[in-house]
């Protein structure tokens, strides 16, 4: 399995069997699994979507959204409960407005579920942590079966 080192970009590789494990990464020797998710700007964005053999789940965000403030801790808590079934992102849609327009984000929270580079699901607004684990458990069964 692929994994792209939240820390400096570089590309790991972690045995199917051992992917429950937290690693470390080959190049800069941060932690692969660290229980947060991963800031992304427009310069690292589309790598990290394609170079993942997890699905990665990111929220679209900004500073000014009442309901991205609500929903913050609680996609890191998830993050951190589920890191090593689909890695986790954050895009801050004022500064990565390329990324933010080419997905069409036209309300924030937004969460998108990519899969080997395409997206599989999208929502809109805010959930509580039960209901976000749930969305996300539908979503993974879309990803599993496409």
């Amino acid at each position: 399995m692929h994994y792209t080192c939240p820390s400096c970009g570089a590309i790991n590789r972690i045995p199917t069997d051992k992917q429950q494990l937290s690693g470390q990464c080959g190049k800069c020797k941060q932690a692969l699994f660290n229980g947060k998710p991963v800031d992304l700007s427009d310069s690292d964005f589309q790598r990290f979507i394609d170079k993942n053999d997890l699905p990665v789940l990111v929220d679209y965000w900004a500073e000014w959204c009442g309901p991205c403030k609500m929903m913050a801790p609680i996609f890191k808590e998830v993050c951190g409960e589920l890191q090593h079934q689909l890695r986790f992102a954050k895009v801050d849609t004022e500064r990565a407005q390329m990324t933010s327009q080419r997905y069409g984000i036209r309300s924030i929270p937004t969460l998108i579920l990519f899969h080997q580079g395409k997206e599989v699901d999208r929502l809109a607004g805010a959930l509580p942590a039960p209901q976000l684990k749930q969305w996300i458990a539908q979503a993974m069964n879309k990803a599993m079966t496409k």
